[in-house]
């Protein structure tokens, strides 16, 4: 199936914006109830740790829902399955939101990501074909700020929710804008062509690769908490996970019909385009996911100062978004994403300058700079691994690269997390050898009927101080890999200029 060309919808302006809410509502809920897991396992009477399924169930049904996007296109048409995925999805918040056990959020949750799980790639199509060839960076640069812009709303929105009314409303607010957004696209693209190809669903291809996933994502999520590979669950499902995805690349490359095109990793820019995309989009998810965590934790903010810490981080995308959508085409998309590498490299390189006493306008002012390269991340990074493909590889490729930047993020995720508290542990073990009665500095200190409350301040220093340096580490590390992917982008080919 090819997409329709010359197609334009009555209200262009309607309904790009209808569009783009669709998956800003999406994007939004990745992170919204990031904030509220502290109300939600209180009110459900569970622990925390258990409280984070709200949010892995999310992540690893939206993963596995990905591959599917592009066979149910051709079957249903994108408009249809987008305007389905957009009923799905207000349907199950509805549904997240008047849970009365974790079990049955967790069960919504899991509905809700599958749910979600065409709005990105779907968008991505349905808005490069009502958009003439020359302004399609247009639409690219469009869902590359929606991509910004959600995850930086999502804990600011959430923590108010949460905190002025309660958490059902994180789940209830997208109800009336899933209405809204399904009328206008069904008055502004009913008309769109669509001709069904009746192709063969892939189910041991699905199969394999959701049990893969899913193992995988839950092994990441749990090996802190059960010390990695000291645990034989984690032996067992690591090795599960690692047989049920080699077995599916293998099924994948000799299938007729694969839920996963492998044979797109052939395209160069594709390929080379997918990776730095999930490589730059993980470390972009790690620094959203630590600085917060950071902040609250050892700084004293509260959720929603955080989120506004970082929120400065989406202005200047804003601004710049529609800027680059217009005249992007006459420019080298590799420039701009090396550009992007540099100053998001830059940004982690200031952060890794913190300490203790950082203000609120500073750690606001390195949020604002970075700005500038995540507005040049995702259009550019878009259109190269897209830019070489026509007709149906334009749907594979979109679901595909989104699948495989989701899962990215997951690990990143848990791999992150775990870095930062490793690091810190080692850093307080550290600094705590010097606090002994031995250590002349000290040993004053440690005597007397004060001393069980001069350890106890001691140890909180030192634990502020080695979460510090641990975060200082990170960000030395992203900033590394920012830098390494710079020379990468350039194997890539120049995408072609549009008249």
């Amino acid at each position: 199936m090819s997409q329709p060309e010359g197609f334009r919808p009555a209200n262009m302006a309607l309904c790009v914006f209808a569009i783009a809410l669709g998956v800003f509502m999406q994007v939004l809920d990745t992170t919204i109830a990031n904030v509220s897991l502290p109300t939600i396992a209180g009110n459900m009477g569970v622990s925390l740790n258990q409280g984070t399924w709200v949010i892995t169930s999310f992540t690893v049904s939206n993963a596995i829902g990905l591959p599917i996007t592009a066979w149910l296109s051709r079957r249903v048409g994108e408009v249809h399955l987008y305007v389905g995925a957009l009923i799905a999805f207000s349907v199950t918040s509805f549904l997240c939101g008047i849970s009365q056990t974790m079990g049955e959020l967790v069960l919504f949750r899991t509905l809700q990501g599958f749910a979600a799980a065409p709005l990105f790639p779907m968008s991505q199509v349905l808005l490069m074909s009502i958009f003439p060839a020359a302004k399609r960076g247009m639409a690219l640069a469009l869902i590359g700020m929606v991509a910004v812009v959600g995850p930086i709303i999502g804990p600011i929105l959430g923590g108010w929710l949460t905190y002025d009314y309660s958490w059902p409303w994180i789940f209830f607010i997208n109800i009336p804008i899933g209405v809204f957004t399904v009328m206008v696209i069904l008055a502004q693209l009913k008309d769109r062509p669509h001709k069904p190809v009746k192709a063969k669903l892939d189910v041991v291809g699905l199969a394999t690769m959701a049990l893969g996933v899913g193992a995988l994502q839950v092994v990441l999520d749990k090996g802190n908490e059960l010390d990695w590979f000291a645990n034989s669950w984690i032996i067992g499902g690591t090795v599960f996970a690692v047989v049920m995805l080699i077995f599916m690349v293998i099924w994948e490359l000799t299938d007729d019909n694969p839920i996963i095109n492998l044979k797109l990793f052939a395209n160069r820019n594709f390929c080379i385009g997918t990776i730095l995309l999930t490589l730059g989009y993980s470390g972009f998810f790690s620094i959203n996911l630590i600085l917060p965590q950071w902040l609250q934790s050892q700084m004293g903010y509260t959720a929603l100062w955080a989120g506004l810490a970082a929120a400065p981080m989406g202005v200047l995308p804003f601004f710049m978004t529609p800027l680059l959508g217009r005249f992007g085409s006459h420019l080298d998309m590799r420039k701009l994403a090396a550009l992007s590498f540099i100053v998001i490299a830059i940004s982690c390189y200031a952060r890794a300058k913190f300490n203790t006493d950082i203000d609120f306008r500073s750690i606001a002012i390195v949020q604002l700079f970075m700005g500038i390269g995540i507005a040049l991340f995702f259009m550019p990074m878009t259109t190269i691994l897209l830019s070489d493909l026509s007709g149906p590889d334009v749907s594979d490729a979109a679901s595909l690269s989104t699948f495989i930047r989701t899962i990215g993020a997951s690990f990143a995720s848990s791999l992150t997390t775990w870095i930062w508290s490793r690091n810190a542990s080692v850093h307080h073990s550290v600094m705590a050898e010097h606090i002994s009665p031995y250590n002349p500095l000290v040993a004053s200190s440690l005597q007397g009927p004060q001393a069980q409350n001069t350890l106890a301040s001691l140890n909180g220093t030192i634990t502020g101080q080695a979460y510090m340096m641990s975060t200082i580490d990170l960000f030395t590390l992203l900033m590394v890999l920012f830098l390494i992917l710079v020379p990468f982008i350039f194997f890539t080919r120049r995408a072609e200029k549009h008249a």
